[in-house]
């Protein structure tokens, strides 16, 4: 598996062989269009200028004179003949008359244009770039302007320079290449301490952080990744206190229930103790049972599975509710008053709506004095529907309140053991809220009494 170095390396190598590559085609196109079509038009326009002499009937002495004198003079070789056979005679090199002015040629010829040759010469061993300009006299071709130019290679063009140049781009390709790595390195850092951190953890180490240093894109992942470890870490540790305390809240059922076991089956209790142990064994059973259920709902909701969500009216899952619980709520003389919305219809599961106003409504009978009041209220806030229960209890201190949705939290817990409390039922209660995509708030002091705020959406219209 290739390291992300290497790739980068390989991108960067790969742009600047396609720059070489484009800087070469560039170069050769300008080669082509402005220096070698600037040598054509200046040899025309030269040509074309000296052909004004020319006044037509044969070409005379005098003309051929005058365009010697020009060449002189000029950057460019220039010969007036009459044949054109004669250029042999004026020019440093072998000249293929049937190549120079075929039949096609010389009817351009004729026509008053001009007819350009570009050529290897072996005798200046470059191209010869060569202009041919007519010199007609009613439709006669009289004879001839010959031009030509050496024309330069790209290399000799930049010839005194080439050295120079060949400094300078390894000079740059040096310094490029040591910038190119120190900057791959300080890209690549971040992302090894973040590969170390993944392995750490991978290994069990879960309080494994990446140092931010950065607000870039690799600064937002090593952010998003020391997140994710403190959630992990979290969840880690509430792992093992939740194994820790289900092993704690069981062992001592199991043992009274283990004991009292063993005493009656070798008759080491008498006649009446078996009694009260017996009695013993299946309140100790219940709580088992009671903590294993809830357990069981607990990992359901945890799962965050989906749940069918239909319209229901929230009075009347209320009142069912207050039946179910009416024979606890009497026992400890406690009056449930109600001021319920009937109108009110909200967006949630019958079951699971049902579990929740239970197990609240519970809680609030169970941890409120006898002879007090518990007060049910629905109501539409902000379009949403709110169900509000409060007592007249015991109350929680400020401290344990923003802990108190925790599993197995219990603000007393001694009392809440001998009370048969597991400290799951709100937990499981802000589960539940959560997949109707409600929301849970729960205010509290102590002395007066808490109060419960379930909000859930409204149904549509």
């Amino acid at each position: 598996m290739k390291k992300l170095s290497t790739k980068i390396w390989g991108i960067i190598t790969l742009f600047l062989v396609l720059t070489i590559l484009f800087m070469y085609v560039l170069t050769d196109y300008l080669y082509e269009q402005l220096y070698v079509e600037d040598t054509q038009t200046s040899l025309i326009e030269v040509g074309e200028k000296l052909r004004t002499q020319y006044q037509g009937g044969k070409v005379t002495d005098d003309f051929i004179a005058e365009v010697e004198n020009f060449n002189a003079y000029s950057n460019f070789d220039v010969f007036a003949v009459r044949n054109p056979r004669e250029l042999s005679a004026c020019v440093p090199f072998e000249i293929d008359y049937d190549a120079l002015i075929g039949p096609e040629e010389r009817q351009q010829l004729l026509q008053g244009e001009s007819v350009t040759n570009i050529g290897y010469e072996q005798r200046f061993e470059r191209q010869i770039i060569s202009v041919i300009l007519p010199l007609t006299d009613q439709n006669r071709l009289e004879g001839i302007l010959y031009m030509y130019y050496p024309l330069a290679k790209i290399s000799e063009l930049a010839n005194q320079e080439a050295l120079f140049l060949i400094c300078c781009a390894i000079l740059f390709s040096c310094v490029l290449g040591f910038f190119v790595y120190k900057g791959i390195r300080h890209i690549m850092q971040p992302l090894n301490e973040l590969q170390h951190a993944v392995e750490q953890m991978s290994d069990g180490d879960y309080k494994a952080r990446v140092p931010v240093s950065t607000k870039d894109e690799i600064g937002k992942l090593s952010e998003a990744f020391n997140e994710m470890a403190a959630a992990i870490e979290h969840e880690d540790e509430a792992q093992k206190n939740f194994l820790a305390t289900v092993s704690h809240e069981l062992r001592t059922p199991i043992s009274y229930v283990k004991g009292y076991s063993e005493a009656i089956s070798q008759n080491f209790i008498g006649e009446k103790e078996k009694q009260e142990a017996m009695k013993v064994i299946a309140r100790e059973a219940n709580r088992m049972e009671q903590l294993t259920n809830e357990l069981l709902e607990l990992a359901r909701t945890s799962n965050e599975q989906q749940i069918e969500l239909y319209p229901i009216v929230l009075a009347e899952t209320v009142r069912e509710v207050i039946h179910l619980l009416n024979s606890k709520a009497t026992n400890k003389k406690i009056h449930i008053t109600t001021m319920l919305e009937e109108q009110i219809i909200v967006i949630g599961n019958e079951e699971k709506l049902k579990q929740i106003v239970i197990n609240v409504i519970e809680n609030a009978i169970h941890y409120s004095n006898e002879g007090s009041n518990v007060s049910i209220l629905t109501k539409i806030t902000k379009g949403n529907a709110v169900l509000e229960i409060a007592d007249t209890g015991i109350g929680i201190p400020a401290n344990d309140l923003p802990h108190i949705t925790e599993r197995f939290y219990r603000v007393n817990k001694a009392r809440s053991r001998a009370d048969g409390g597991s400290g799951l039922g709100l937990a499981i209660v802000e589960k539940l809220v959560k997949m109707h995509k409600g929301n849970l708030t729960i205010t509290s002091e102590v002395g007066i009494g808490t109060t419960v705020c379930v909000t859930i959406p409204l149904m549509e219209e």
